[in-house]
């Protein structure tokens, strides 16, 4: 348990409530902040540089009916590039609209009025399901040949593309080697913690995505289902990557709009 946790307030147009909540909570244990630029776009926010950055545990964002489609837009478009734990302060929203916001996204959420005790214990249940899972599987030898070839030719191990058309099929060990594999390489690289990150993410999501739509014919809905994600969600990393599901379908003239469940 952190013995101090900081919290951006994200929000352009409630600055009474940003007035009432910013400074320290709890006797120190919890302290909200403002960001320090001045933004006039929600979408701006996350590009905020302390934020950006790392400066804080979390960021508490006020969404209310006005301001939920900017949100909404908001989190798609930066789908992977979100803080890693993002609470929605939820002002007069319906349960769906939550839904879809932490489908987008959002770690959790909490209704008013403000309590400074139950924001400290979401943030600390959303701060701790960051860390990796217990899985009963041998830990992989970093550095060993087994995590080199992730990326040497078929004679040493699988190649990229092969891990990438079978990702579904592997196992936890596995692709954490193959992401370890990607570290190392990019670390050799000129690129910024940050950009190695992006692009080892980004190449994660490609290979599951497609993946998905393989197994499930094209069909949206399904490969959605199979990923746990909400499918408005889905459809927005497949813009994102520039996706199209139609390669992927038995039938090439299915309408993706009327695609069903089965």
């Amino acid at each position: 348990m952190r013995e101090r946790l900081d919290c951006a307030l994200l929000t352009l147009e409630q600055p009474c409530w940003v007035q009432a909540l910013q400074g320290s909570h709890l006797g120190g244990r919890l302290h909200l902040h403002t960001l320090q630029q001045h933004h006039t776009v929600i979408g701006t926010l996350f590009d905020d540089p302390a934020l950006a950055h790392g400066r804080y545990d979390a960021g508490l964002l006020y969404a209310d009916e006005s301001s939920l489609p900017s949100w909404r837009t908001a989190l798609a478009a930066r789908a992977g590039r979100l803080p890693a734990v993002l609470l929605v302060y939820a002002v007069g929203l319906r349960a769906q609209a939550v839904h879809d916001l932490i489908a987008l996204g959002a770690s959790d959420f909490l209704r008013p009025p403000f309590c400074p005790e139950e924001l400290r214990a979401r943030l600390e249940g959303a701060l701790g399901r960051l860390a990796p899972a217990c899985v009963a599987e041998p830990e992989p030898v970093y550095g060993s040949r087994a995590i080199v070839g992730a990326l040497t030719p078929a004679s040493q191990g699988p190649t990229e593309a092969d891990l990438c058309e079978t990702i579904l099929d592997r196992s936890g060990a596995e692709l954490e080697a193959y992401a370890v594999a990607l570290a190392m390489q990019r670390a050799t690289s000129r690129d910024s913690f940050r950009d190695a990150k992006s692009q080892v993410v980004a190449r994660f999501e490609r290979a599951y995505i497609r993946a998905a739509l393989g197994r499930h014919g094209g069909n949206v809905t399904l490969a959605a289902r199979m990923a746990q994600k909400h499918r408005r969600a889905f459809w927005a990393l497949m813009r994102k990557h520039d996706i199209d599901p139609t390669p992927y379908r038995t039938d090439p003239d299915a309408d993706p709009s009327r695609a069903q469940a089965g």
